[in-house]
């Protein structure tokens, strides 16, 4: 299960909408969705969650490239909206890269129909070993709204984004939408 929301900065506090992510298939479509949300150029934050697996946030400041911040890429990269956020920068990896399984290299003998899972763990495997089961990104994204480094690092992903949105005092607002 997930859960999106869009939360923008304006002159009056912090104001969130429910979000759907159906439609949007790259980064660029989620800034542009985050950056209509805010016809100002405020700051908006884009928190995207899956149950109490990973989250991550997406900071839009005007026209300024996305700044992204994941807490675990490895789960993440298993989910269709962690793989939005995952790009090939935010891994250091080449752009266009393929640093995950060499399926021409693996022996699909047919047996890849079910008849045995061997070629499956493989490239479960070697997948799994490309992306780190650890943070990725910019973890000082909300510095300057009031959340260091140190404790956007530490929250459990379970209350994460609760907890982000307490600090920046956009708890009601974003209940509003959960």
């Amino acid at each position: 299960m997930y859960f999106a929301a869009l939360l923008a900065r304006t002159e009056d506090g912090w104001e969130a909408s429910d979000t759907e992510l159906d439609d949007v298939e790259t980064l660029s479509d989620l800034a542009d969705l985050a950056r209509e949300a805010s016809p100002d150029d405020d700051t908006v934050l884009v928190l995207i969650e899956q149950e109490d697996a990973w989250f991550g946030v997406v900071r839009i400041d005007g026209e300024d490239d996305p700044r992204i911040y994941v807490s675990d890429a490895a789960a993440a990269q298993r989910s269709a909206y962690g793989e939005l956020l995952l790009t090939d920068e935010l891994l250091g990896r080449e752009p266009g890269s393929d640093d995950g399984p060499d399926l021409d290299s693996l022996d699909l003998d047919g047996t890849e129909d079910g008849e045995s899972e061997d070629a499956d763990d493989a490239v479960g495997d070697a997948g799994a070993d490309a992306v780190p089961h650890s943070p990725v990104g910019d973890s000082r994204i909300l510095d300057d709204l009031g959340i260091s480094e140190k404790a956007l690092r530490i929250l459990d992903a379970e209350d994460a984004l609760g907890s982000i949105a307490e600090a920046l005092g956009a708890a009601e607002v974003l209940e509003t939408v959960r």
